[in-house]
């Protein structure tokens, strides 16, 4: 019974639905809003041989409709390897894969952990066959995570520029939340955080009553407010290879 509870709760983490997760995923407006736009990127991303940087578990890997799905990962990162599924580790400094070997690169939530990201984006151009994609999603608004590994935050203006000095060019470039369902979740974390008590039982019991609400008012006023594109969680690029 944990076993089953612990793999519906990481399910939700990652795949929240109204039904369970807006009641236990503390970052449930994050979630949806990565969960869109990773959604997006792999309805683009079809056949072919793809990598995935920072796999971790690979949690988005069911929703790649590609030849080859290959994971990488370094081994000493903010989180544990317990249940990764990494298929080689990197070194940090050098992709273990050929030049031209990969048709598409899509990274999800790491590139604000990498703390030489020209020197990575330079190796993924490489990797990548010419007119080859990178999708990737990297934080604006978040707190610190993953310490001591997490070093950067970028805007939407630094990624351009970025993609453009290391030989991509942005296709698109999307803003995963609203002004204030962002302001909401960050309401929301917190609560969950500095609020409730440490024990992780406890609080799962009481997320439902003093998190959620946050959320689900984000989630429904942030339609209908002024969005706002200049205060928001997630960067989600795709960019092509020149």
């Amino acid at each position: 019974m944990r076993r089953l509870f612990k793999n519906l709760y990481r399910h939700e983490d990652f795949y929240p639905s109204w039904l369970i997760g807006i009641w236990i995923n503390p970052t449930f407006i994050i979630r949806r809003g990565l969960l869109v736009g990773v959604k997006d990127i792999s309805s683009q991303f079809l056949g072919g041989k793809l990598l995935d940087i920072g796999c971790g578990s690979k949690p988005y890997e069911n929703l790649f409709t590609v030849d080859e799905y290959i994971g990488i990962d370094v081994e000493v990162s903010g989180h544990n390897h317990t249940s990764s599924k990494v298929d080689k580790f990197y070194d940090g400094t050098h992709i273990p894969y050929d030049d031209n070997e990969f048709d598409w690169v899509f990274s999800s939530e790491v590139f604000e952990h990498v703390f030489n990201l020209d020197e990575l984006l330079e190796d993924i151009n490489r990797t990548l066959t010419l007119g080859g994609k990178l999708a990737f999603t990297c934080p604006f608004v978040l707190n610190e995570h993953e310490q001591p590994y997490d070093y950067a935050r970028y805007t939407s203006f630094a990624l351009h520029d970025l993609m453009k000095r290391h030989g991509f060019v942005v296709e698109s470039l999307k803003q995963s939340t609203s002004y204030f369902e962002t302001v909401m979740q960050v309401l929301a974390i917190y609560v969950y955080q500095h609020c409730l008590p440490r024990n992780t039982y406890v609080k799962l019991l009481l997320t439902p009553l003093f998190v959620s609400p946050f959320n689900i008012i984000g989630c429904l006023l942030g339609k209908v407010l002024p969005s706002g594109r200049n205060f928001y969680h997630n960067n989600i690029v795709i960019a092509v290879k020149t």
